[in-house]
């Protein structure tokens, strides 16, 4: 398994009532609840936290996108990975650097994102792994003014134009799309990989047609565990893995990936006293107040995407309780796995096994989290837990293509999955 650290940059000084008086997204009032210090300490400590997590020997550093949020201030991972970039390959830190998210459902600048994420990989010698998510109602929608029938249509066209723009060779070629128009395109520069291009990873929620695609393109798909893996990951792995059985994809676990909010103590009580109240925090003030109606917009999902929710909503898990969801209920959902290295070691190789999951993202800093305690946290985790959750999968020996050759990763050199357009 893949074990790469998770890092947002929230803000961790709101007021006790925050969450009875504001949602997380858009329409905070920022200058009424921040203070400029703790902004800025905010970053200082997320790149700290990020390149303490390299050093102690993660496989990846993974940063995510969201605007106008204050549960992660990070509007664009490229600015942050591209510093990281540098710091590793300096420092001679074989990690890879991954922006799990750079949003193309919002983006008007789709050559942009493929431009910052080629100098991401030339700086970094080849390390590069790029995420891709469809991108959020709040943030693409109503941030971004895109309307939400085109989000899927923006992703589907700018995805198709970042991987040409990556692989095509020769002259500059034209591109005539609904959204974008360009004479000529010819990106510098391009990236090192390959191969035919650096390992791609859709972020999605359980939209069929998403996991369909990423499996007929031979990308990696990311699920993110905020919702009760106890609840949604039968429901959503299963679906993924019958999608691929129907398409005769064969079962190997480093297709799928899935991020977990974890926190680790010498012992399950102490791990709680320590950790309960931050992620409470994140939760209720974060991910947990963000209404519905800024998650769900009419016109953004697919049909294929409503069908699947109306038969089973059962895939947003414990989402209507998390404003006023308790520390237990969070580890009972299993929107936090939590406990001594034992338990969560324990824990987190049952998912894995039990889904066929390649790939871990770890958050193990959230909400008011203070600096001291994410570097405590990371340091027993990457000792303690890591390890014995690195070993999984080695017995069954697939290849993984969805990591840098680099980095041991063995990339598919298929060229077919790049033409034509998204199904």
């Amino acid at each position: 398994m893949k074990v790469t650290y998770f890092q947002q940059v929230p803000y961790r000084h709101l007021a006790d009532d925050f969450e009875q008086r504001f949602e997380s997204v858009i329409t905070t009032p920022y200058h009424d609840v921040t203070e400029p210090r703790h902004v800025a300490a905010a970053f200082r400590e997320a790149m700290d936290e990020l390149m303490h997590a390299a050093r102690a020997g993660f496989d990846g550093l993974a940063v995510t996108e969201h605007g106008q949020s204050s549960y992660d201030m990070a509007p664009n991972p490229d600015i942050i990975e591209s510093a990281l970039a540098y710091a590793t390959e300096v420092e001679n830190i074989d990690t890879a650097i991954y922006p799990v998210g750079r949003s193309l459902g919002k983006s008007r600048e789709p050559l942009r994102a493929a431009e910052e994420l080629a100098m991401i990989d030339c700086i970094s010698n080849g390390r590069l792994v790029s995420g891709f998510p469809v991108g959020l109602a709040y943030d693409a929608n109503l941030n971004n003014g895109v309307p939400p029938a085109q989000t899927r249509q923006r992703f589907d066209e700018n995805l198709e134009l970042v991987l040409k723009a990556w692989t095509h060779r020769g002259d500059a070629f034209p591109w005539n799309g609904k959204f974008g128009q360009y004479p000529a395109v010819n990106i510098w520069p391009r990236p090192m990989q390959q191969a035919p291009h650096p390992p791609v990873w859709i972020t999605g929620i359980g939209n069929p047609r998403t996991m369909q695609m990423t499996l007929e393109r031979e990308f990696g798909f990311n699920y993110f565990g905020w919702f009760g893996l106890k609840v949604t990951g039968r429901r959503i792995f299963d679906r993924f893995w019958e999608i691929a059985d129907r398409l005769g994809k064969d079962a190997n676990p480093y297709r799928l990936g899935f991020m977990q909010t974890i926190c680790v103590a010498d012992t399950d009580a102490k791990a709680e006293a320590r950790y309960a109240e931050h992620a409470e925090y994140f939760f209720q003030k974060g991910i947990g107040s963000i209404p519905m109606e800024r998650l769900a917009l009419p016109g953004g999902i697919d049909i294929r995407g409503v069908e699947a929710i109306m038969r089973d909503p059962g895939d947003f898990g414990i989402y209507s309780k998390m404003r006023t969801a308790t520390f237990a209920e969070l580890v009972d959902a299993g929107s936090v796995i939590c406990g001594s290295p034992d338990t969560v070691a324990e824990q987190l190789l049952a998912y894995a096994r039990e889904y066929r999951i390649g790939n871990l993202h770890a958050m193990l800093q959230f909400g008011s989290m203070p600096h001291e305690l994410a570097k405590d946290n990371i340091d027993l985790f990457a000792s303690a837990v890591m390890p014995r959750l690195q070993q999984l999968w080695t017995d069954e020996r697939y290849p993984h293509h969805w990591w840098p050759e680099r980095l041991g990763g063995t990339p598919l050199a298929d060229s077919a999955r790049l033409t034509g357009a998204l199904a």
